[in-house]
């Protein structure tokens, strides 16, 4: 039960920051991270089977994400606010960035 008041509670912040990184930021790696987090709440759901020291792993690996997942929303925020205020466009360096770290997210 806990485990799935937990999952429950964390989904409408990992809904929001994945819309907004895929919106704001770049789509294929904030499709990605959201993959990655589905696999990783699952192995989270099923720590709890076990040992409560099995599922802190899948825990930590899903904040994690969701903080890859808020630094891309950010990111296009402020992208979106130079381009505003000043006229300079870094979505391509963005773009290039959150791809090249998108595969870091496999590291445990």
């Amino acid at each position: 039960f806990c485990s799935s008041q937990n999952c429950g509670h964390a989904y409408p912040t990992f809904l929001a920051v994945l819309w907004c990184a895929g919106l704001l930021c770049s789509q294929a790696p904030a499709a990605f991270a959201g993959l990655m987090y589905l696999f990783v709440r699952q192995k989270y759901f099923v720590g709890y089977l076990g040992e409560r020291t099995q599922s802190t792993p899948g825990y930590l690996f899903g904040k994690r994400i969701i903080l890859f997942l808020f630094l891309m929303s950010v990111a296009g925020i402020l992208n979106y606010y130079l381009v505003f205020f000043f006229g300079s466009d870094f979505e391509i360096h963005i773009k290039t960035i959150t791809s090249a770290i998108s595969p870091l997210l496999l590291i445990p």
